[in-house]
């Protein structure tokens, strides 16, 4: 593999004098994954109305909310991404107008989960959205939101005093972990055109060197440090678009709800949340629970005194991620004397927002994983599962492909010309795509490909925003081969793309399921090459034997412990078979 022996991919180029260094291992999944149980396969009319039913034999229900399948029937013929011609965009509610506008952009028929997504958001709860990576999630969001802005069907309750106090103004908020993904966003909003040829909606993305927008968009896709920058120093500006947003998409929210973005994604929805909070109050011409009670000075409060008590709510629940009851200090002043108590604040109140997580991958076992913190905040929210999520897609032809340091470079090239042979897409010539785990992995493997006289594109952390998007404008516009590490299988949705091939076996299940699933996209075919070597052998036959069983591939994954026990006892052996021959040699001699 090229990153199992880098130094040796140097030598073959002539890069580096150094000797051959020591092998690199995989390091696994952290968290295992608990999936959505999938119910048996039911005949092709009931696959819509299964969901609208909601009979207790077309719907399979988790202790913590409503788990939505997207089923079909697996027999011979069947097909793995579209519904049935039966459903079209007309008969899951949407509109006329934007059904127009969804067939002007060459979507005439919704997909399985787009028909199953769609009519759980617009019954107006949380949605959770888990499917396998080209199955149409942004487009399954994307939709009904439009709808819902355009017909002004907001179910926040339109009584006199909201009229007052919120802005006539409402808004979509998206949520991206990447400045790439939020482009890709925006231009698939501003994609649904109408009868004109004007987008149906403004959407604006808010993060890199774009700024807060002067016109009031309908639709702001950000990141999350991005919009706590333009927010937090503007309180007015904050409490206003707080109070406009109506809808809250989180895209990737695996990834939104882990490692360094989870507390800013906390922070903001308890922001939004205590918006909900105070809105559904001021509503209540008899409160259960006198507000000086609970809020410091509250008849008196201005902007940064909101901003006060809102801050101390997130930063109470940020550490214990506690659903809706937030426990806020008493400091009634009433003497020096008198201690400071604790109330509990009631949990209800009125919704006037939704929120709404997608995510191709998403674990649930463990208390810190992205599908148990939103099983803790959002009990009762529907859950809509694909038939494919963390499982081998039958659309997806899989080659393994075992390698040395002698032969690594030469089953490179065999598999880039293969795919350089098959037949062109439209839009442009065949697209493969070419992972590698580093930074200097994927410059080796490109000074590979071009000495052999192959051009291709590189795509990494160390390329700037704009060679970032110069370079996937023009890997979408000619084709060729675009060789990245994983910053490029997340989310980007580049069309066509016939084969990928893993230079590096990936590292996780999460990194596996992204890689594989950036070909055999929207109904369409590919191919995935994947090379191994000696070490990860016993990885590689747990995965493949995973997709013969149809099960998940986490199951591979989730053996970490015992691959790198193997591999360590190897390693050991290893070492004391060296050190004995070394003694013997000296005893010897």
């Amino acid at each position: 593999m090229i990153l199992y022996r880098p130094v040796a991919v140097l030598q073959f180029c002539n890069l580096s004098p150094l000797s051959s260094s020591s092998s690199k291992f995989l390091s696994h999944l952290r968290y295992s994954y608990s999936f959505l149980s999938h119910s048996a396969s039911y005949s092709s009319s009931l696959r819509i109305p299964w969901f609208w039913l909601k009979t207790p034999g077309h719907i399979q229900c988790r202790a913590f909310g409503t788990t939505v399948t997207a089923a079909f029937n697996d027999g011979v013929g069947s097909d793995t991404f579209y519904a049935v011609d039966s459903v079209s965009w007309s008969s899951l509610g949407v509109s006329d107008k934007v059904s127009r506008a969804l067939f002007n952009a060459g979507f005439g028929q919704p997909s399985l989960v787009q028909a199953a997504t769609i009519p759980s958001i617009f019954t107006g709860k949380d949605v959770v959205v888990a499917a396998e990576t080209g199955s149409g999630k942004t487009h399954s969001y994307l939709v009904p939101l439009i709808d819902r802005l355009c017909s002004g069907q907001v179910d926040s309750g339109n009584t006199e005093t909201e009229q007052v106090e919120s802005p006539s103004h409402k808004l979509s908020l998206v949520l991206c972990p990447n400045v790439t993904l939020c482009e890709q966003v925006v231009r698939m909003a501003n994609g649904l055109c109408d009868d004109n040829g004007q987008p149906l909606l403004v959407a604006a993305a808010v993060c890199g060197r774009q700024g807060w927008p002067v016109n009031k968009p309908d639709i702001v896709v950000t990141t999350p440090a991005a919009l706590l920058n333009n927010i937090d120093p503007h309180k007015r500006r904050q409490m206003a678009f707080l109070r406009g947003v109506k809808y809250v998409v989180f895209d990737e929210a695996d990834m939104l709800l882990c490692g360094g973005f989870q507390n800013k994604v906390i922070r903001l929805i308890h922001m939004l949340r205590y918006d909900e909070k105070k809105l559904s109050w001021s509503k209540e011409s008899t409160p259960k629970l006198p507000m000086h009670l609970v809020f410091d000075k509250s008849s008196e409060q201005n902007a940064e005194d909101d901003e006060d008590s809102k801050t101390e709510i997130i930063s109470d629940e940020e550490e214990s991620f506690e659903d809706d009851v937030d426990d806020l200090p008493e400091e009634v002043d009433a003497g020096p004397a008198k201690k400071t108590g604790w109330r509990r604040v009631r949990k209800e109140y009125e919704r006037s927002k939704q929120f709404i997580f997608i995510a191709a991958t998403l674990p649930v076992n463990g208390k810190k994983t992205a599908g148990a913190v939103l099983k803790k905040m959002f009990p009762d929210a529907n859950w809509v599962s694909g038939n494919y999520l963390h499982r081998h897609n039958p659309r997806l032809k899989q080659k393994w492909v075992e390698v040395s340091v002698d032969t690594q470079v030469d089953e490179l090239l065999r598999a880039v010309n293969e795919g350089s042979n098959s037949k062109s897409v439209e839009g442009g010539g065949q697209r493969t795509i070419v992972f590698a785990n580093t930074v200097e992995a994927v410059e080796a493997v490109a000074k590979i490909l071009g000495r052999a006289g192959i051009e291709c594109y590189r795509y990494h952390k160390d390329c700037s925003l704009e060679e970032r998007s110069k370079t996937l404008d023009d890997f979408q516009e000619n084709g060729g081969v675009l060789v990245c590490t994983d910053a490029a299988a997340r989310g980007v949705d580049i069309s066509n793309i016939s084969h990928v091939i893993q230079a590096d076996f990936a590292s996780s299940a999460v990194d596996f399921l992204h890689r594989v699933g950036r070909t055999a996209r929207a109904g369409q075919y590919g191919l995935v090459t994947s090379f191994y070597t000696e070490s990860n052998r016993d990885l590689v036959a747990a995965v493949q034997s995973a997709g013969e069983l149809g099960q998940s591939v986490e199951t591979a994954f989730s053996r970490k412990r015992s691959f790198r026990n193997k591999i360590k006892k190897r390693a050991s052996a290893k070492i004391t078979e060296t050190t004995s021959s070394i003694g013997e040699t000296v005893l010897s001699y």
